[in-house]
């Protein structure tokens, strides 16, 4: 007899594992971006330029998301950067990144995007002498 209410504890555990399992949903994580249009003096978008998202201070604490990142401008002047593998849902809030624009020796612009979590963030930044 005990064997038997055994079994039955034991099935009554593995189905309520598989009801918990199969019918709770599952938050989908969106994705987290930013984007930086960058511009020249006119306004007009500046493609092939090189657009640099980094931390500020440089130092960080132990087990901290480092983010230092490098692409160019595309024709229309975006630069887009895909931060949805660096964090986790239900974290509050993401980071804080200098922005840095170069082209060339003679151009450069600056600024700072606040990137939170499952948005796309935009940001522009001139281009100047």
């Amino acid at each position: 007899m005990n064997k038997l209410f055994a079994k039955i504890g034991v099935g009554v555990m593995v189905l309520s594992i598989f009801g918990v399992t199969t019918f709770t949903s599952c938050k989908k994580e969106a994705p987290t971006i930013a984007k930086i249009r960058v511009v020249d003096t006119s306004g007009a978008p500046f493609g092939g330029a090189m657009v640099r998202l980094y931390p500020t201070p440089s130092i960080v604490e132990h087990g901290a998301i480092i983010i230092d990142d490098t692409l160019m401008s595309d024709a229309d002047g975006i630069a887009t950067f895909d931060y949805t593998d660096h964090f986790n849902l239900g974290q509050a809030g993401f980071t804080v990144l200098d922005i840095e624009v170069r082209s060339g020796d003679s151009l450069y612009g600056q600024g700072i995007i606040k990137i939170e979590e499952e948005k796309v963030n935009e940001e522009t930044v001139i281009l100047q002498p």
